[in-house]
């Protein structure tokens, strides 16, 4: 007898409950084995141990009641259910991203170091224009080859790479519209909150059901749904805190309405926007080291590896590379930042 028995025969569902017992195959409880053997009934809990009334405590008194595991599978049944119809449509759709990933990984990979070393340091240099930088990438870039890390490393770049850019060519724009549109602001934050909120591990799951393994869109498109969040936040803060006297001197002019988006807006929230790509940077990279248990090339490669096999040093030093990868774009980024606010300054 369940705890919760008289209630559902107080309710009259006493022989609802019955007709469900042939199917109840719950696991019989200590209490109930003992109490058949004695021929006495179970008394029923005090107070005190009342159970909460959760789906398999009432399945315990009303065998026709579901369990939770009833729960899980159905979503899992409706989920694959509607898996093959997502996938058609899907597909087609984010070939696309597979396609810039393995360019990008092949770029990165077959250009010879003598070239890509000198060209991030050109990169480095034009949009930090800090000397003192450059010479800290290049031999920081030294080291990791010196010790046999740099394809690892220049694959995490690449990967990067591909995802900041299209998070900051999706983001800027639902940014811009959400700043602009107050009702589509309010739908769209409540997606960015689960976004932002929702475990890393989380993102994988689905898409593993989605796409094979082996294609490169099932990390790309994780990386970017859990990177893209600062960019779109932060572009529509920018855009919403431009001073509304210069808006109504752009009016004043005759400005079109896109007209002051480009030439007055977005150039005053631009210092916002900024700071939302480099936060989507930083999270791009947390979320490649664990897009690797999904075949996400790199570093995060070395990181599981050395979780796996217990390799202590392997894990440390692919870990401390990824903090060198993570101090260089965090430091690339604000050195441009800085630029950009120094420029409004003047």
């Amino acid at each position: 007898m369940g705890p919760y028995e008289p209630i559902f025969s107080t309710l009259g569902l006493q022989s609802w409950c019955e007709s469900g017992e042939t199917t109840a195959n719950g696991p019989t409880s200590m209490a109930d084995l003992l109490a058949q053997n004695a021929g006495t009934d179970v008394p029923s809990p005090s107070v005190w141990e009342l159970p909460f009334p959760s789906m398999d405590e009432l399945h315990e008194s009303c065998a026709t009641f579901p369990q939770s595991r009833a729960l899980t599978k159905g979503i899992e049944e409706g989920f694959l259910s509607v898996k093959d119809g997502l996938s058609l449509v899907l597909d087609p759709i984010t070939q696309p991203l597979s396609w810039f990933l393995e360019g990008a990984l092949w770029l990165f990979e077959t250009a010879p170091w003598w070239i890509m070393i000198p060209v991030l340091l050109a990169l480095t240099l034009a949009v930090s224009r800090s000397q003192k930088l450059v010479v800290f990438v290049g031999a920081c870039l030294l080291t990791l080859s010196f010790i046999d890390y740099y394809s690892f490393a220049t694959q995490t770049l690449a990967v990067i790479f591909v995802c900041a850019i299209l998070c900051v060519v999706l983001g800027v724009p639902i940014g811009i519209a959400m700043a602009r549109n107050d009702r589509l602001q309010r739908m769209i934050i409540p997606i960015l909150d689960m976004l932002q909120t929702l475990p890393a591990f989380v993102y994988l799951i689905p898409l593993i059901f989605l796409f094979s393994v082996t294609e490169p869109k099932l990390y790309g498109i994780a990386i970017i749904l859990y990177a893209i969040v600062p960019v779109v936040r932060l572009t529509d803060l920018g855009i919403r805190l431009v001073d509304k006297d210069v808006i109504e001197a752009a009016d004043a002019f005759g400005m079109t309405g896109r007209q002051k988006l480009i030439k007055v807006q977005i150039p005053l929230a631009l210092p916002n926007i900024m700071a939302g790509v480099n936060q989507t940077i930083m999270m791009s990279l947390s979320m490649v080291v664990i897009a690797s248990l999904v075949s996400a090339p790199g570093l995060g490669v070395l990181v599981l590896r050395g979780i796996r096999n217990l390799e202590l040093g392997v894990g440390l030093v692919s870990g401390l590379s990824i903090v060198v990868l993570a101090v260089i774009l965090d430091r690339t980024t604000k050195l441009a930042l800085a630029r950009i606010n120094a420029g409004q300054d003047r």
